[in-house]
């Protein structure tokens, strides 16, 4: 076995490898740029070598600097982890020369496999369905409205070596073909270092599953179960589960014996997943293989038990599986959400800052449940507009699907950040929506069911009152905190009054508390009852509750008269007033929000890319005006209505900060 590894990556992936080669006793050695400097992965491998400024393309994906550390450090082996050099056939080859393991596949499959025109004609001739696409490079612009004529819109743009969503666009006409060409050759070049872009056919409501397999040098080859990966923005995706809801034995079955029969078809030897889309029938098309280690290869391990990156290290040293197929056995339930740094209340745009708090929720194993993060991150540390949003993975397992939904509704009220924007509301409402309980979801969702964008979770009334309940209560304890803290009376608590409202989300709770020494029982107007116990305490920033004797996770932060309630999806400001109070704040004018209709305000930090108008021009509804380029991804904004040019604050190279003025209209 290997003595030493090392992890041509950053961030989570590079921390979950660190994991394994510890539990199998290998040394491991991280590389890290300017930008991670102080980054978790470095923290926890044996030994670190820095390898350029923050950048990728001047850092993590220039192979000569990843080969030198390489030598540096003496590592027989190296493990890319995924994206950045992970399916770079050259990098391989390098490797080769000099005498170093891959932690992944040939080099043959790499390149087979890894070009996604290629890939789709192997995968027809080893008799694997596939979707209807022109199969060929597109040179231009021109090019590619003529072939999505010829196939028929909507069509996807795909980047040739792209992967993680990354140089894809969706085009529903000749104007959207166009332009997704060439924002796709832009995010391809940046991310891959390969521009070449082809066009298959976009299959509408379609679901996203995908089948892991595990194959060596010996010829032996497995697969284990499949994971459900619908839920996506952007092609990215956000939420994914193992096993599907949606699929069959008899399709599954199918799926996996095909996806082996790929596997053999490249003389495949790693782990590696073979992405299908799904109809509302069942009938599955080839969409293309990652070869190398997924995002979302935890929840695949959570049902079967197989440490995925164990494995690639063992077929790497030229091990041969230890396990056949009759040994793969689905056990129990587990999803995994991404913990994204955007935010999605401005369209999930990119968000980066300082971690000012970091708490995930503790890491459990037990027989009725698991809760496992992995992550990349520090309260602390700074989340860098140089590499993907993605800070953490929190999965799930639990017998049964409803429970594993459950647990993870549990986990993400307990999970804790603050300093930056991130999609921890957004995974809470999913987690709630009826459509995914019922399993129901395709690839449409989040367009779908938030076709406005997210805007938080209206909750039902009933939510409401334990939430105004629970927030009552505490109020209660922070007002005899601040009596005690005045001096004013002998008797603190006889001096806080029992009667309150509490609003919230427009309504307004009328309450009456009566304490004790093991809670308090609330009583409202309607004279229903309910009944509060906690161990809160004021500036405590989570409260755990038990109302009625159910848990209540709430994460807290202190307004003036009240509380920032976040629970399940919705971020609301609770104020707890006397019924006086209450009363005169009905007479209060509502706060103007200031006008930004004539400007163009920079959504999220990053990178202007080009600017596509000037000053005087006349620009129509819909029309791009420039493009920002943050964390890989380009992001073109529009004009909203007719208008003209009058200022343009912003050119080609500038960095701005978020609601930075790019352009201002008369």
């Amino acid at each position: 076995m290997f003595n030493k590894i090392l992890i041509a990556n950053r961030g989570e992936i590079a921390c979950r490898v660190i994991k394994s080669a510890r539990k199998m006793g290998i040394q491991t050695v991280a590389i890290y740029s300017d930008a991670d400097r102080n980054a978790l992965h470095v923290e926890m491998a044996d030994e670190a070598i820095h390898i350029g400024p923050p950048p990728a393309n001047q850092s993590y994906i220039v192979i000569d600097r990843v080969m030198e550390a390489v030598r540096q450090s003496g590592a027989q082996a190296v493990h890319p982890g995924y994206g950045f050099l992970s399916e770079n056939a050259k990098f391989a080859r390098a490797l080769a020369a000099e005498g170093v393991a891959f932690v992944g596949p040939p080099v043959g499959a790499i390149e087979k496999m890894g070009d996604k025109i290629t890939s789709k004609k192997i995968a027809q001739e080893a008799g694997v369905s596939t979707v209807p696409g022109h199969m060929e490079l597109i040179a231009d612009a021109d090019e590619a409205v003529k072939i999505s004529n010829q196939i028929g819109y909507p069509v996807m743009l795909k980047a040739s070596a792209g992967g993680g969503g990354k140089g894809m666009r969706i085009a529903w006409n000749d104007a959207e073909a166009r332009e997704g060409f060439q924002s796709s050759k832009n995010e391809a070049a940046n991310a891959f270092g390969d521009d070449r872009i082809f066009i298959e056919k976009f299959i509408t409501q379609p679901r996203h599953i995908e089948i892991q397999v595990l194959s060596d040098s010996h010829g032996n080859g497995i697969y284990l179960g499949e994971r459900e990966c619908s839920i996506q923005r952007r092609q990215q995706k956000v939420v994914e589960e193992a096993p599907s809801p949606f699929l069959d034995e008899a399709t599954r079955k199918a799926m996996g014996e095909q996806a082996v029969m790929l596997a053999h078809a490249v003389d495949y030897a790693s782990a590696g997943t073979v992405e299908f889309i799904v109809d509302s029938d069942r009938n599955f098309y080839f969409l293309e293989m990652n070869t190398r280690l997924q995002v979302e290869h935890p929840v695949t391990e959570l049902i079967t038990g197989v440490d995925l990156v164990e494995q690639m290290i063992r077929i790497a040293n030229g091990e041969p599986l230890s396990i056949t197929q009759d040994d793969v056995k689905l056990t129990g339930w587990a999803i995994e959400n991404r913990l994204y740094a955007e935010d999605p209340y401005r369209d999930f745009l990119p968000s980066i800052g300082r971690l000012s708090r970091y708490r995930p929720p503790a890491e459990v194993v037990e027989d009725t449940h698991i809760v496992r993060n992995d992550t990349g991150v520090f309260e602390g540390g700074e989340i860098s507009m140089y590499y993907d949003p993605m800070i953490a993975k929190l999965c799930t397992w639990a017998p049964t699907r409803a429970a594993a939904i459950e647990a993870m509704r549990n986990a993400l009220d307990g999970f804790e950040v603050e300093g930056i924007g991130h999609n921890l509301p957004f995974l809470s409402a999913v987690m709630d929506h009826p459509i995914f309980i019922a399993g129901e979801m395709t690839t449409a969702f989040i367009e779908e069911q938030y076709p406005d964008g997210f805007q938080g979770v209206e909750l039902a009334t009933e939510a409401l009152r334990r939430i105004a309940a629970a927030c009552a209560a505490m109020h209660r304890v922070a007002e005899i905190r601040r009596t005690r803290v005045s001096g004013r009376m002998d008797n603190h608590e006889r001096r806080v009054g029992v009667d309150w409202v509490a609003s919230l989300q427009g309504q307004d709770f009328a309450m009456t508390i009566a304490a004790d020494r093991d809670g308090s029982t609330i009583t409202f107007a309607d004279g229903s009852q309910k009944r509060v116990t906690s161990d809160w305490t004021p500036g405590d920033q989570l409260a755990t509750l038990q109302v009625d004797g159910d848990p209540l996770v709430l994460k807290v932060g202190k307004i003036s008269g009240g509380f920032r309630i976040r629970s399940r999806g919705a971020d609301m400001k609770v104020h707890v007033r006397t019924p006086r109070q209450a009363e005169l704040a009905k007479l209060m004018p509502e706060k103007v929000a200031p006008d930004t209709s004539k400007l163009l305000l920079c959504p999220m930090p990053g990178l202007i890319v080009n600017v596509a108008v000037q000053v005087g021009d006349e620009v129509q509804d819909g029309q791009a005006l420039c493009t920002v380029e943050a964390m890989k991804m380009e992001n073109i904004l529009r004009a909203e209505r007719k208008g003209i040019i009058s200022k343009v604050n912003a050119a080609a190279g500038d960095s701005l900060a978020v609601d930075a003025i790019i352009m201002e209209f008369e």
